[in-house]
């Protein structure tokens, strides 16, 4: 199995550009503020260089994984297509990130609310990302 490292550049850059429009203010940046009790505060933009390198980093990591999930993917679900790739990416959200944020957002008092704007967002990611690596197998 190999990874394909147009696959990880292509969904890093998709994980940007999500996230710029996700949480715009026009999107959903207001409503999950204010969820999670930052309403009237500025973003913090100390450490911002960090922030970045970190999300870039995380971003690689996610797509790394889902990369490796879409070339095992065959023994599931079959030849690896971009709707294997998507629905593998799919199952490993809802396997995942969707319980453990779930319980982060509830104990955190952000309720159903915060989670579905944090969880939709690696959603797209995470289905986008194995339609890239589906379609470039």
């Amino acid at each position: 199995m190999s990874i394909s490292w147009l696959g990880v550049v292509l969904s890093v850059v998709f994980s940007m550009l999500n996230g710029m429009i996700w949480y715009h203010p026009k999107v959903f940046f207001d409503r999950w503020w204010k969820i999670i009790g930052k309403e009237g505060q500025q973003p913090d933009t100390q450490g911002m260089a960090l922030m970045w390198i970190l999300t870039v980093l995380s971003a690689g990591v996610k797509a790394l994984a889902v990369g490796v999930l879409v070339g095992i993917s065959p023994a599931l679900l079959g030849d690896i297509t971009g709707l294997t790739g998507l629905l593998t990416g799919v199952l490993a959200w809802a396997g995942f990130v969707a319980p453990t944020f779930l319980v982060n957002k509830l104990f955190a008092g952000h309720g159903v609310a915060g989670w579905a704007i944090e969880a939709g967002n690696h959603l797209l990611d995470m289905a986008v990302f194995g339609l890239f690596f589906g379609l470039l197998a």
